[in-house]
């Protein structure tokens, strides 16, 4: 089966949870939260949940596991707090519930950072992809253009594909 027909196979709207990771934002200020969100409701696809979090590994262990037990949800995508900064914690707490990484997330994030975007700074971001269950997990960084970058070139394209693999 050619990549185009197998990515195409199965389910086409894939059930969202998307958190934000932040001690500043709110609801009207989470920009790219709300990025996400309308990405994700451009392309067919459906929100869940939307929460946001502050940076501390508790409250991000402990939204995690909501929704990966809640049998509505098929992803989880977070952003931000994928920095260097002490108070940046999200990828600890993702890679610790991650029964497998998608290392090719994050490499190619890197790559398309440092090539399109802000260069050799690309080597401070630590987005990150996994599946804990069947239940799949992106992180990216908070800002839009990460968001951006991220949901249009990676995450989107490749959604319904992981999703239908973990059903399998």
């Amino acid at each position: 089966m050619s990549v185009e027909r197998h990515k195409a196979a199965g389910d086409q709207a894939v059930r969202c949870f998307v958190m934000t990771v932040s001690d500043t934002r709110t609801k009207d200020t989470d920009k790219s939260g709300r990025l996400m969100i309308d990405k994700l409701s451009e392309s067919g696809h459906q929100m869940v949940a939307y929460r946001i979090v502050p940076d501390e590994a508790e409250g991000i262990l402990e939204a995690l596991k909501e929704g990966i037990e809640d049998p509505a949800i098929d992803t989880i995508l977070l952003n931000g707090g994928t920095g260097i900064a002490e108070r940046d914690v999200t990828i600890e707490a993702v890679q610790s519930i991650f029964d497998k990484e998608i290392p090719g997330f994050g490499e190619i994030f890197r790559m398309l950072s440092y090539s399109e975007d802000i260069g050799s700074a690309a080597i401070l971001s630590r987005a990150a992809a996994g599946v804990s269950g069947k239940t799949a997990v992106f992180s990216t960084p908070g800002s839009t253009g990460a968001v951006k970058l991220a949901m249009d070139r990676l995450i989107l394209p490749e959604l319904i594909h992981v999703v239908n693999e973990l059903k399998k």
